[in-house]
C-alpha cells in the first residue's frame, strides 16, 4: 500500500536564489578584463556605485545565466570572485 501526503495549504516553501559568485567588491578597481572574459556576458561594471578605491566594481547582471565557468576569477588580477557550483538536482 502507498500513501501519499499532502503538505498542509500553510506550509510555505521558500525557494533560496543561488548565486554562483561571491564578489569583494571593495577590492575590485574595475579593470574590466572579468566582463571582457566573461563568455555568457553576465558581468558588467556598476557605474552607479564607487567603491572605497575609487572605482566602479564589477557586477553580476544574470545568475541564472552563469555557467560557473570560473574564467573572470582566472583573469582577475585582484582575485575578487569566489565561484560556486550549481548544487546538483536529484
Amino acid at each position: 500500500m502507498v500513501v501519499a501526503i499532502k503538505p498542509a495549504a500553510t506550509e510555505i516553501q521558500v525557494l533560496e536564489t543561488f548565486e554562483p559568485l561571491e564578489i569583494a567588491r571593495d577590492r575590485c578597481k574595475g579593470c574590466g578584463l572579468c566582463v571582457d572574459a566573461c563568455p555568457k556576458h553576465v558581468l558588467a561594471l556598476n557605474t552607479a556605485i564607487v567603491n572605497e578605491l575609487g572605482y566602479h566594481p564589477v557586477r553580476l547582471t544574470d545568475a541564472a545565466a552563469c555557467t560557473s565557468c570560473a574564467l573572470c576569477a582566472r583573469v582577475c588580477p585582484d582575485a575578487v570572485f569566489a565561484v560556486y557550483a550549481r548544487p546538483r538536482s536529484g
